[in-house]
């Protein structure tokens, strides 16, 4: 049986696992530093098994010791945006969380591949493979599963059709500048541009970009956790089984489509190596042009969090204002 340690017992986190365990590939352990939400989630979790008929192991604890010797690390902890809360507040309390989560998930489990699904999310799976240090193709992040399903969900529901026979693809960074590819997207093979007209396909890609927003927007409190938590899980279950899947996700380009050394959605075929490889699509100009801008919205986040994680200077204090006049007396009189 392979092992999962889902980090953050949360909705994404506890969705993800519950279709884990509806399969029973892997046993689970959900860490939260909350432990009785944790071990709670769990023990429900583990009370469909007679239903589901799953047969996995399950476990909430907040000891990163349980996590031991896993397969794979899904890292899902972090707070969601507050009023009153500005954007580089976020970033760096989540920043803290997730890297102190990869440092010690990643002494129990060296050899496990990591996924990150906190937001800002491209920006956290950089910081998860440098706080690591893992080989890139070992840590990716799980957007475009998420923002693809999205974009197939609005396309089958304009066409009246069967999601199942809609296939689409999302790159670029889990935001407002993601690249939803029209051209890229189809029904059994025909291309969506043949059978939705220009405007209304516009609207779609715009509703796919607002897509996490409007979910928000309608639940008041909270955010979406059914689609991310089947996106990870669709992930996780790539990987262990080795199913060899052409997935968009979050991954450290490295010369492909002209990026160099940024986490960014892109397709990738995901196995049980991580990312086995990165798969280059024939852009236009417009789309090319689209996507270089995510990068380097990304880039300029990356950056910027670098920046705020920085140590600030301490102003010196009345004490050491009097050491350095009493020190500079001193020189004075040697002098």
């Amino acid at each position: 049986m392979f092992k999962v340690t889902i980090i953050g017992a949360g909705n994404v986190g506890t969705t993800a696992g519950q279709y884990l365990h509806m399969r029973g590939i892997a046993d689970l352990v959900f860490i939260d530093i909350n432990e009785e939400m944790a071990k709670g989630k769990a023990l429900d979790l583990s009370q469909t098994a007679s239903i589901s008929s799953g047969s996995a192991g399950l476990l909430g604890t907040s000891s990163y010791g349980e996590s031991a010797d896993s397969d794979i690390v899904v890292i899902t902890a972090g707070i969601a945006r507050k009023p009153n809360m500005s954007r580089d507040d976020l970033l760096s309390i989540n920043a803290g969380i997730v890297s102190q989560a990869a440092k010690e998930a990643i002494k129990y489990s060296p050899n496990a591949i990591f996924i990150v699904v906190t937001n800002p999310l491209d920006i956290m799976t950089d910081l998860v493979q440098k706080t690591t240090q893992l080989d890139s193709k070992r840590v990716l992040g799980m957007a475009g599963v998420l923002d693809s399903a999205r974009l197939e969900a609005f396309i089958a529901a304009h066409l009246q059709i069967s999601p199942a026979d809609v296939r689409a693809m999302v790159l670029g960074g889990h935001g407002d500048l993601m690249v939803p590819l029209k051209r890229h997207s189809s029904v059994k093979g025909i291309p969506v541009t043949e059978l939705i007209e220009a405007e209304a396909l516009h609207k779609i890609m715009e509703r796919t970009r607002n897509g996490g927003a409007e979910i928000v927007s309608l639940l008041k409190s909270g955010s979406a956790y059914y689609a991310p938590g089947a996106s990870v899980a669709q992930m996780v279950e790539a990987i262990l089984l080795d199913e060899q899947r052409l997935l968009p996700c979050c991954v450290k380009a490295s010369g492909q489509y002209g990026l160099q050394d940024i986490y960014i959605g892109l397709p990738a075929i995901v196995g049980r190596n991580g990312v086995e490889k990165i798969v280059e699509l024939a852009l236009n100009e417009e789309e090319s042009r689209a996507l270089a801008a995510s990068a380097q919205s990304i880039a300029d986040n990356i950056a910027l969090l670098e920046s705020l994680r920085q140590p600030k200077p301490q102003a010196p204090s009345e004490t050491d204002n009097k050491e350095e006049t009493a020190a500079e007396a001193d020189s004075q009189k040697s002098s």
